[in-house]
Parts: C-alpha cells; sequence; structure tokens
C-alpha cells in the first residue's frame, strides 16, 4: 500500500471538560475518495478543522507525504495543496465565478495597469472557464453574480475553486446538503473527477447511499475516534451504521 498522502496519529483535543478528539486516526491516499462518518458530535468537524489548519491539537502527529508536518493555519494547509470547502461555500454572491475563483488571489494585469491595482479579468475568467470545463461543472455564465445561481451550481463553483489551488487534498463537508437530485449527481460526479485527476477527497456526509455511491473507503467515527474503516465495496449501509452507534462490534478492516 502506498503512503497516505495524509494522515493523523492519534489526535486529541479537550474543549474544557469535552472530549472532542481521543485519540482519533484518519489516513488518505491520493486518488481516492474517503468517507468520513459518524454520528453528531462525534469529533468529524473537529477532526477536519485540525487537518486542515484551522484548529490546534493537545496531542498527536500529523503527517504529509508520510513526513511528520505542522500545519498550524489554513495558510499553510494551502501552501501544501490542501483546502476545504465548507457547506456555508464561503462565496461572494455579488461577485461572477471568476471573480470568486481568485477571491484574495487575483491576477493583475501586466505593466503600469497592473501596479495601479487593475485586475487582469480576460486571464481569470478563461483560467476559471478551463477549471470548471476540466471537472464537468455546469456554469451558464462567468459574468453573472453567484448569488443568482443554483445551490448545484454554487456547489460545483466552490469544489472547482478549492481544486484549482489544492493539488493534493481537497475536504468537502456535506456537499450535497439540500441539493436536488439532478444537483446531487452532478455534484457527486464532480468529486470522481477530482478524484481520477490523482486528488484525494474527504467527502463528510451523513448521506449513506451518497457515501456508497462515491467513496472507494468508509472511515467511521465515534466518540472522538476512529472504530473502523471499510473498503465501500465491500461493505452496506446496515453495517455502516452499526458502527457508528456501535451496534455492532467495532471491527477494523481494509
Amino acid at each position: 500500500m502506498s503512503t497516505p498522502i495524509l494522515e493523523a496519529r492519534g489526535l486529541t483535543r479537550q474543549f474544557g471538560q469535552v472530549t472532542a478528539l481521543d485519540g482519533a486516526d484518519f489516513d488518505v491516499h491520493a486518488g481516492e475518495v474517503v468517507a468520513l462518518i459518524g454520528d453528531n458530535g462525534a469529533g468529524k468537524s473537529t477532526l477536519v478543522k485540525a487537518l486542515s489548519g484551522n484548529l490546534a491539537v493537545d496531542s498527536g502527529e500529523i503527517l504529509y507525504e508520510g513526513h511528520p508536518q505542522h500545519i498550524d493555519t489554513p495558510m499553510k494547509a494551502s501552501e501544501l495543496g490542501i483546502e476545504t470547502v465548507y457547506q456555508d461555500l464561503a462565496l461572494a454572491p455579488h461577485l461572477d465565478p471568476a471573480q470568486n475563483m481568485f477571491l484574495g488571489r487575483e491576477v493583475m494585469r501586466a505593466g503600469l495597469a497592473g501596479k495601479l491595482g487593475f485586475m487582469d479579468n480576460r486571464a481569470m475568467r478563461a483560467e476559471a472557464r478551463s477549471s470548471f470545463d476540466k471537472l464537468g461543472a455546469t456554469v451558464r455564465s462567468l459574468t453573472a453574480p453567484v448569488g443568482s445561481m443554483s445551490g448545484g451550481q454554487r456547489q460545483a463553483i466552490a469544489i472547482a475553486r478549492a481544486v484549482h489551488w489544492a493539488n493534493k487534498v481537497v475536504f468537502l463537508d456535506e456537499p450535497t446538503a439540500a441539493l436536488g437530485v439532478r444537483q446531487t449527481a452532478n455534484v457527486l460526479d464532480t468529486i470522481r473527477r477530482v478524484r481520477d485527476h490523482g486528488v484525494a477527497v474527504i467527502f463528510i456526509s451523513h448521506s449513506m447511499p451518497h457515501v456508497m455511491e462515491v467513496a472507494d473507503r468508509v472511515q467511521v467515527l465515534r466518540l472522538g475516534k476512529r472504530v473502523a474503516t471499510y473498503n465501500a465495496s465491500e461493505t452496506s449501509m446496515e453495517q455502516l451504521v452499526g458502527a457508528m452507534t456501535g451496534v455492532m462490534e467495532e471491527v477494523k478492516s481494509a
């Protein structure tokens, strides 16, 4: 088995008397989709924040490409090629898709115009269109504000933006929540395309059918610990729910 692109070993984190992570482990390889599941309070959000530079842990170790790595800020994560798409998407609704793609990373025009603060909108739109096309993202217009677009289009834009800047790992927090059937299918297809480009995808979801449809492996958190790892093709929704709730015996596989 190849070395994981990103791995957590024994992460712990307490908030006062509450233990959010209790020796949590996690691993993901390049070019695979790993679903991270667990009941409310299992520690999923805390683990993702720790791995994406948004939260310090009390103890434990994070490895990147097999080497210990201190990911203490989102900027550090971005430098390593790690991006996160949260449920709120963090899109500016009044800006168009290309402007959102380059928000905070704008391409300036050459020469004096760039020094005076003029952006190269043509270059940004061309690069944004290339990124959307590569992932098969359906974006009806590069000039319309994203606030006027459907939930599925906004989700596709947020994922494409993350993948554009992340060439290693992308965290997707409930990307299919509140989407219709067709929009959900498009987002799941986008996730597969991201994986096929060699990027590791961590898919956090409460939807077991979506997990079974898109994940290569599934890792289950319960009470701040990873209690099971399954190959998605060799497990069932009943087995996953049992591991989440503790009804079934805690078995590690795959």
